[in-house]
């Protein structure tokens, strides 16, 4: 499957919070508008914000109508392990009411959109390591078909004791603990705000094999990300595609980049593959 846009889309923001030296989960994920979320959610809000920041965004009037894309398997797994114990052991009228939101696989990307007042379209992709740069094409599609001029992407997974286990059971060793956010627009709206283009989307494809992915997406030739997310985070799972691509942002100089996630690439989970091209800003301004 290949997916080209007509409208040139943008990375115009990158956010951070993944445990490190600049992040410290332990003070980052409490205090206000903290409380009553699983911890995907408070790595979520921390990445948002952060990366509208970076955009530029934060109370923007343009924010009532941009959208939000999650991309995360292991999400709420936490919440809903713990639920399942509780009914297990008890009834369930031992589920307290602010526990219930945080079963809903969609439960990130809503408190996103409802803390920075964003109305337009909310999704949650969760459909393996490639669900990343499916998350990053899904907003250029948003924007191409006239949805949105703006879309925040994130790619969230936290390091929880449910989501631990399943690493461990297949062998995992190390896995990211975090989120990374993009702002996602399309290039005549960011150059009428006077927004720094940090990378353009030039082309997306998704197949059964790699080289069917990235022959779709127009890349054959084009080099690859030069040090993939899983050597520095472990595994990045629903995460992988974002930081892909916000790695992309923070190396590309004047030559297009490539992202490949899925099976029989970096991080592979046995589901379909998916790449994305990221170019650097053209100078053109439509």
């Amino acid at each position: 499957m290949t997916a080209r846009a007509a409208v040139r889309t943008a990375i115009t923001g990158v956010g951070w919070a993944v445990a490190g030296p600049d992040f410290d989960p332990a003070t980052e994920l409490t205090g206000r508008g903290m409380r009553h979320k699983d911890r995907s959610t408070r790595f979520a809000l921390r990445a948002a914000r952060r990366t509208l920041e970076d955009a530029g965004l934060v109370g923007a009037p343009e924010l009532d109508g941009a959208a939000v894309i999650v991309s995360s398997n292991f999400a709420n797994l936490d919440p809903v392990c713990d639920s399942v114990a509780t009914l297990a052991a008890g009834r369930s009228a031992d589920l307290g009411p602010m526990r219930l939101p945080q079963l809903s696989g969609a439960v990130s990307a809503a408190w996103v959109a409802l803390d920075h007042g964003m109305r337009g379209p909310n999704l949650t992709l969760s459909n393996g390591a490639s669900s990343g740069l499916d998350a990053v094409a899904s907003a250029r599609n948003l924007i191409a078909a006239g949805r949105t001029t703006t879309v925040l992407v994130i790619g969230v997974e936290p390091d929880s004791p449910s989501v631990a286990r399943l690493h461990r059971e297949s062998a995992g060793t190390r896995w990211i603990d975090g989120a990374v956010g993009l702002v996602v627009e399309s290039v005549p709206h960011a150059v009428g705000r006077g927004a720094r283009i940090r990378a353009e989307i030039a082309g997306y494809g998704r197949a059964d094999d790699e080289w069917s992915a990235v022959r779709a997406a127009g890349a054959t030739g084009v080099r690859r990300l030069g040090k993939e997310p899983t050597a520095r985070f472990g595994r990045c799972s629903g995460a992988l595609g974002v930081v892909q691509c916000a790695s992309i942002v923070e190396q590309i100089s004047n030559e297009p980049a490539l992202a490949v996630a899925g099976a029989g690439s970096g991080e592979s989970d046995g589901t379909s593959v998916s790449a994305l091209v990221l170019t650097p800003p053209s100078g053109r301004d439509t």
